[in-house]
C-alpha cells in the first residue's frame, strides 16, 4: 500500500456510523468506497462521504480497496470476509469472528492461505480503560493474579435497538453479542484460556418490544440462551467467573475485577475505550484512582483497523489478530459447548497476549 489503505466498508447499519466519524481522524485510512444489501443507507453514506455507493461484486473487484471494513449482521461476517479475501483484500470485521467454530476456523484458514491478514473486533482493549489496567498487572501492582469476576448485566436490546431481533438468533446472545468485549479484555489482562464450564438459561421463547422501543410490540422468537455463566481457566493459572445476561433488570455488582495476591484492580467497562482504573492493596479495601498509563488516548472503533494497517506496512504482528478473534470464539463455542453437555470443555487454541500500547501512541505509527 502507499499511502494510506483505501477501505471498502460493507455494512451501513447502526455500528458504522462509530466507524465512519473516526476514518477521518486517522491519517492510514482513506474511505473509498460503501456497500449494503439495501442499497438506501449505502447511498446515504456514499452522498455525505463523497464515494461510490457498490455492490459487493463491484465493490470486491476495486483494485484500488486495500482492505474491507465488514460491518455486516453476524450471519454475513464469514461469508463476506471470505470472498474480500479471496479478492485479494485484507479485512477487519465485527465481532463475532463467526457464528460457528468450524465457520471461525475456515475463515482464519482462509487468510493464511491467501496471505492476507483478517482483524476483527472488539477494539476498545486499545484504549486507555484495558490498557492502564494491563499496565498494572504487568507491573505486579497486584501480586500474582489468582482470578477474576466479569458482569454484563442488562434487560436485553429490545428496548433501545432498531433492529433487535438477530440478537435472540443463532449467533446472538448475551455471550456472542457482549461477551466478546469481556473475554477479549480478559484474555489480555491474563492471557489465553485453556478450559470452561458453563450453564445458561433462557426466561422466555418470545421476546417482545416494549412500550418506547422503536420495535414496540414487534415479537422475537428466542434461539439462544439469555442468562450465560462460566467458568473460565486461563493458562497463567488464574480462574475467571464470567455472567452474561440480557434477562437482569439491574445491577450493582461490579463490571470487571481481577483479584492478585497483593490487591485487587477494578476495571472499566470493556465495552468503551476509556473509564477509571482503581487499585486496592490493603485489607481495608482503600481504593485509589490508577492514572491513564497505557493505550491510544481519545480512540475509537477503527482504531484496531488503522493499527492493522500499520502493522502490514511495517511487517509486524497486530493487536486484534486472527488468532485472537478465533481463540475467543473457540473459548465462546466452549462455553456453550459445555452448557449443553453439563461437562467442562477444553479450550484447544491459544494465542499471544497482544503488546502493549503505549501511552498516547498513533496507530498509524506505534
Amino acid at each position: 500500500m502507499n499511502g494510506p489503505a483505501r477501505v471498502g466498508l460493507v455494512g451501513c447499519g447502526s455500528i458504522s456510523r462509530q466507524y465512519l466519524e473516526r476514518l477521518a481522524s486517522l491519517s492510514n485510512l482513506e474511505l473509498a468506497a460503501v456497500c449494503d444489501v439495501v442499497p438506501e443507507p449505502a447511498q446515504r453514506v456514499a452522498d455525505e462521504y463523497g464515494v461510490p455507493a457498490l455492490d459487493l461484486d463491484a465493490l470486491l473487484a476495486r483494485d484500488d480497496i486495500d482492505v474491507v471494513l465488514n460491518l455486516t449482521i453476524p450471519s454475513q461476517h464469514s461469508p463476506v470476509s471470505t470472498a474480500a479475501l479471496q479478492a485479494g483484500k485484507h479485512v477487519y470485521q465485527e465481532k463475532p469472528f463467526g457464528v460457528s467454530l468450524q465457520q471461525a476456523r475456515e475463515l482464519a484458514a482462509t487468510a493464511e492461505r491467501v496471505g492476507r491478514r483478517i482483524g476483527s473486533a472488539p477494539d476498545t482493549v486499545l484504549g486507555t480503560g484495558i490498557q492502564t489496567a494491563r499496565a498494572a498487572v504487568d507491573a505486579g501492582r497486584i501480586g500474582t493474579p489468582v482470578g477474576a469476576t466479569a458482569f454484563m448485566m442488562s434487560p436485553g436490546h429490545e428496548g433501545w435497538h432498531p433492529n433487535p431481533a438477530y440478537y435472540y438468533l443463532a449467533g446472538g446472545g448475551p455471550l456472542l453479542d457482549m461477551g466478546v468485549y469481556y473475554l477479549t479484555a480478559l484474555v489480555t489482562l491474563l492471557g489465553p484460556v485453556t478450559e470452561v464450564t458453563g450453564m445458561g438459561s433462557r426466561t422466555r421463547e418470545v421476546r417482545v418490544a416494549p412500550d418506547g422501543a422503536p420495535r414496540a410490540g414487534e415479537q422475537m422468537p428466542v434461539e439462544v440462551d439469555t442468562h450465560v455463566t462460566a467458568l473460565v481457566r486461563h493458562a497463567s493459572g488464574a480462574i475467571t467467573t464470567l455472567v452474561v445476561s440480557f434477562d437482569v433488570q439491574a445491577s450493582r455488582l461490579p463490571i470487571i475485577e481481577l483479584y492478585g495476591t497483593d490487591g485487587t484492580l477494578a476495571v472499566p467497562d470493556p465495552n468503551q475505550f476509556d473509564g477509571e482504573v482503581q487499585l486496592a492493596t490493603d485489607r481495608g479495601g482503600h481504593w485509589t484512582t490508577v492514572e491513564p498509563s497505557a493505550g491510544y488516548v481519545d480512540a475509537g472503533r477503527g482504531h484496531g483497523l488503522s493499527d492493522m494497517v500499520r502493522a502490514i506496512a511495517h511487517g509486524t504482528p497486530h493487536r486484534q489478530s486472527a488468532a485472537l478473534g478465533l481463540h475467543v470464539h473457540e473459548v465462546m463455542e466452549a462455553v456453550l459447548t459445555s452448557i449443553g453437555t453439563g461437562s467442562p470443555v477444553r479450550v484447544t487454541s491459544g494465542c499471544d497476549r497482544p503488546d502493549p500500547v503505549p501511552y498516547g501512541a498513533d496507530p498509524a505509527r506505534a
